[in-house]
C-alpha cells in the first residue's frame, strides 16, 4: 500500500511529512526541482515515487465502489481524463457487467472486491447500496485515505466511521450531490441557524420500494395528486427513504444536524423532476433555494447531477484552484 501522494509545489524546497497511517510518519528534507528525475521514498513496505521532471502534481488514484448509474458515469469521466486523477479500480456485484461497462474505455481497470479497493487507490468513492457501506468505508478509512460517500445517509447509521477517520488520519469528503446552497448553509452554521426546512417532491416511481412505504403499507400505484408521505426529522427520513434522501442528510450535516433539520417528502405525479426546496433562517441571512433535478434514466431515484457533483468534488481535490467553501 502506498501512502497518499505529496500534494505541493514541486518547484521549491520543502520538508516532507508523509502520513503512512496507524501513526507512522516518514519525514525527509528534499529539494524538488523539475528535470531532476524521480524521487523515491520508502518506509518498511510503504513506497512512493514522485515524478520531478514536469513539475506537475502527483496523480491521485481513484477507486469506485459500486459501478451502477453513478459509478459508471464517474468512471467514464475519469477515463476521458481529469488532470491529477486516474481511475485505478472498480468494484461491483456483477463483475461481467462492470467489465462490459468499460468496453469503450481507453484503459480498462481491475474489478475487485469492495474491501480491496483501498489497496488500489488514494481516493475511494462509495456508490454502492447502503447495505454494504461499511465494506467500502472501513478499509479506506483504516488506511488513511480520502473517502467520498454518495450514500451519505449511511453515515448517520455508522457514525463510528467519522471517529475512525479521525483516528487514522483519513478524510471523509461528502459531495454536494443533488442539492444546491451547501456553501451558504455551512457559512451560516458558523453563526447561529434558527431553522432549516427541506421539502422534497418526486414522481411516484422515484420513491417506489422505500422501506417507509413498505412498513406503512403505502402503495403509490394509484396516486393521482400530490401526496405527503412523510414529515419529520432528516434522521428519520433518511431511515425510511435511504435511496432517496441523501441530500437531506448532506444538508443536515452542513447545518444544524439531522435531528433539527425538518423534512417533508411528497409523491407528486404532476412533476417530472426530483425537486428539493430548502428554507434556512439564520442570524446572518435568511434564504430559500429550489432545484429541479432530471432523474437518471437508469435509476429514477437519483438525479443526473449527482454523478456530476462527485466529478466536481474529485476535480476540486486535484485542482490548483478551488471555488467555494
Amino acid at each position: 500500500m502506498r501512502p497518499r501522494p505529496i500534494i505541493g509545489n514541486p518547484k521549491h524546497p520543502l520538508p516532507l511529512d508523509v502520513a503512512l497511517g496507524a501513526g507512522l510518519t516518514y519525514r525527509t528534507q528534499a529539494v524538488f526541482e523539475p528535470g531532476q528525475g524521480r524521487l523515491a521514498h520508502s518506509y518498511n513496505n510503504y513506497e512512493m515515487v514522485t515524478d520531478l521532471t514536469t513539475g506537475d502534481r502527483p496523480i491521485l488514484r481513484v477507486g469506485i465502489g459500486g459501478f451502477g448509474a453513478i459509478g459508471a458515469s464517474v468512471g467514464r469521466r475519469l477515463d476521458k481524463g481529469i488532470p491529477g486523477l486516474e481511475l485505478a479500480a472498480v468494484s461491483a456485484r456483477d463483475i461481467g457487467k462492470a467489465q462490459g461497462r468499460m468496453n469503450d474505455y481507453r484503459r480498462q481497470v481491475p474489478v475487485v472486491a469492495l474491501g480491496e479497493l483501498a489497496d488500489h487507490a488514494d481516493i475511494v468513492i462509495e456508490c454502492a447500496p447502503a447495505a454494504v457501506f461499511t465494506q467500502v468505508a472501513e478499509p479506506a478509512l483504516r488506511k488513511g485515505l480520502i473517502f467520498m460517500p454518495v450514500s451519505v445517509g449511511a453515515l448517520l447509521i455508522h457514525a463510528q466511521m467519522i471517529d475512525l477517520a479521525a483516528e487514522c488520519g483519513a478524510r471523509i469528503v461528502v459531495p454536494t450531490g443533488a442539492l444546491i446552497g451547501l456553501d451558504a448553509v455551512r457559512a451560516a452554521a458558523e453563526g447561529n441557524i434558527h431553522s432549516v426546512r427541506m421539502v422534497t417532491s418526486k414522481p411516484p416511481r422515484g420513491l417506489a420500494g422505500a422501506p417507509y412505504l413498505e412498513e406503512h403499507g403505502i402503495s403509490l400505484d394509484n396516486v393521482r395528486k400530490p401526496l405527503r408521505l412523510f414529515e419529520g426529522s432528516a434522521r428519520d427520513g433518511a431511515k425510511g427513504f435511504p435511496a432517496n434522501l441523501n441530500v437531506a442528510v448532506a444538508l443536515s450535516l452542513a447545518g444544524v444536524g439531522p435531528d433539527k433539520t425538518r423534512l417533508e417528502i411528497w409523491a407528486d405525479p404532476t412533476v417530472t423532476r426530483n425537486t428539493h426546496r430548502i428554507e434556512v433562517d439564520a442570524d446572518s441571512a435568511s434564504f430559500s433555494m429550489t432545484i429541479e433535478n432530471i432523474p437518471s434514466e437508469e435509476n429514477p431515484r437519483t438525479g443526473r447531477i449527482t454523478a456530476l457533483s462527485v466529478i466536481a468534488a474529485l476535480r476540486g481535490l486535484a485542482a490548483p484552484l478551488t471555488v467555494g467553501s
